[in-house]
This record gives C-alpha cells, structure tokens and sequence, in this order.
C-alpha cells in the first residue's frame, strides 16, 4: 500500500480523479467534491505527473479519458465499490435488527443450517449473520451477539449457556463401519484408518487423548488423514476415508439421516461442553435475545448450565 501513495502522490488524488472521470468535468467534479476547480485540475496535474502520462484529452468545455485514464477509473472505481460494499456491511453490524452468529464452519454447516428455516419462518424480520471462524474472535471489540465456544462456560466478561456436553465417539461412513475387520474393542480401533483434527488455534482433544481415556495409552495413533477443519472432517468420514472424532451434537443428526454411523458405546464424556456466550458488557439487543432463547429452545429441554448442573 505504501508502494502505491508513492506511485499516485496521495489517496485524495484517486478520488478527485475518479469524480472528475465519471462526471466528465473537473467544474462538476469540484461541486461534487466542494472545493474550488482550480483545485480539482491541481490534483489531476499532480497524479499525472505521478504517473508520466496523461489521463484526460481537456478542450473548452470537457474532459475526456485517455486510453491509459480509461483502464485507471475501471480499477479504481471497482476498488472504491468493493470498498462501499465493505463500508455498508461494516455499518449493519450496530442496527438493532442485525445478529451476529460466531461459530466454527462445522457448527454452523451440521448445526445451524439443518435448522435455518424454521429459524427463518418464525423470525423472517430478524438479519443473522452467520460468521465461521477458526479462531475464538473478541465478541466486545468485533462486536458480535452471541458466539459458539467450547469450555467450562466461565470466560471472563461473558454470561453463557449450556448447548450441548461434550461427549466424543468414533464415526464412520456406514460402508467403512460395516466393512471394519476385527472392530471388536477399543484397542483395535488403532488398526484402522483414521481421520485427525489438527486445528491450527483452538485447543481440541485428538484420537490420542480418546485412547487414552479408555486405557489405551501404550501406542499412539500416527496414521490417516489430517485436516485443519472439523468440517472437512466430516465430510471426509461420509465420503468413507475412515474413523473420524464424531462429536455428538453435530453428528447424531448424520447418524439418524444415515450417512454416519458410530459407535455409541465407545462415547468419552470429557466434563467440557459446547457453549453460547455473550458480553456482559450491555444487555441483548431485542433481537440478539430471541436468537439466543430460540438457540437455546432447539437443545431439546438440555440443562443450560455447564455440564455437570453447576
């Protein structure tokens, strides 16, 4: 960016150029700007000389674009509408009626999606914004609603509720389940290909730590595919690449609909849970709470509290 001020002399020159271009007269491009036209030609000269062309062909009463002024408004007016289009969506975030949703690809593609029409049928007025993200964002400073969080539901400056416990077990396409040799134990499962998470921020368990709850601790698991994204995950273990970590609130609706199967009896429940968090910092939004009631409303009359009832 620096590069470019050096190449053009100064942002200012850009948009004095583009009013000047579209409205073909440095005179109307001065109302427009309200400043003087003799300030509106200075600019021009400066960015031309910049530059080491010309950009306007000027005659008495107009300007017109040389072939080289031509190809310059093209890419600078695109640039200035994506930069309105960001400007407007940046705007949305403060009106009332606007909900911002934090959550993990995986959370809001298995979780939300499969429940978004009734969502959308019952509050066709309210805006939500599904935002995914591989990181946990600051909910204050980017100033989103409500967010998705895996913990203990204490974070500091944030009230949560329980959306699901975590409880984690082996998953699988139907085919490769069904064609598992020797599937018999726990321990045997390590013979078999696996899927990995290998998340590059948030902290999640992995195969090994599955192992090791149940005992298995003598041989760690190094085979199989590896994925930055729970999503991809899935989708990989509905394709039939393998065994995948199944976390239970998104993949018993897999389960039911038939394109996994698991291992219900082989469920670690690790004390954590799956939480919706919001700021302390001011009240809900009319409208943030009845995305958060109508979340919460969809956990099937779950405790939303932390896992243990506390």
């Amino acid at each position: 960016m620096q590069n470019l001020w050096k190449q053009v002399g100064s942002p200012r020159h850009l948009v004095v150029f583009e009013a000047a271009a579209r409205l073909g007269s440095f005179t109307k491009a001065a109302r427009e700007l309200n400043v003087q036209q003799p300030a509106v030609s200075a600019c021009v000269r400066q960015l031309e000389q910049s530059l080491g062309l010309a950009l306007f062909v000027r005659s008495h009463r107009k300007v017109t674009l040389t072939s080289a002024g031509a190809r310059l408004l093209a890419d600078v007016t695109r640039s200035f509408d994506q930069l309105s289009q960001s400007v407007s969506a940046i705007q949305q975030f403060t009106r009332p009626d606007y909900v911002t949703l934090s959550a993990s690809t995986a959370f809001n593609n298995y979780w939300i999606m499969p429940r978004l029409s009734a969502f959308q049928a019952q509050y066709p007025d309210i805006e939500l914004r599904l935002q995914s993200s591989d990181r946990e964002p600051d909910i204050v400073s980017e100033n989103i609603s409500l967010a998705v969080r895996r913990g203990y539901g204490n974070w500091l400056g944030c009230d949560s509720a329980l959306i699901a416990p975590e409880e984690i077990c082996p998953v699988s396409s139907q085919r490769v389940m069904a064609s598992a040799i020797d599937l018999r134990s726990i321990p045997t499962l390590m013979h078999q290909r696996l899927i990995h998470l290998e998340e590059p921020v948030r902290d999640r368990p992995s195969w090994r730590d599955w192992f090791a709850h149940f005992g298995v601790q003598s041989v760690t698991p190094k085979g199989g595919l590896r994925l930055n994204d729970y999503a991809l995950v899935l989708q990989a273990a509905m394709a039939g690449e393998g065994f995948a970590f199944g976390w239970r609130h998104l993949t018993d609706r897999l389960v039911d609909q038939g394109l996994l199967a698991h291992r219900d009896e082989w469920s670690w429940s690790t004390g954590q849970g799956f939480y919706l968090v919001w700021s302390k910092a001011s009240a809900l939004p009319p409208n943030a709470q009845r995305v958060k009631d109508w979340i919460l409303d969809q956990c099937s009359g779950r405790d939303h509290r932390r896992p243990n009832g506390k």
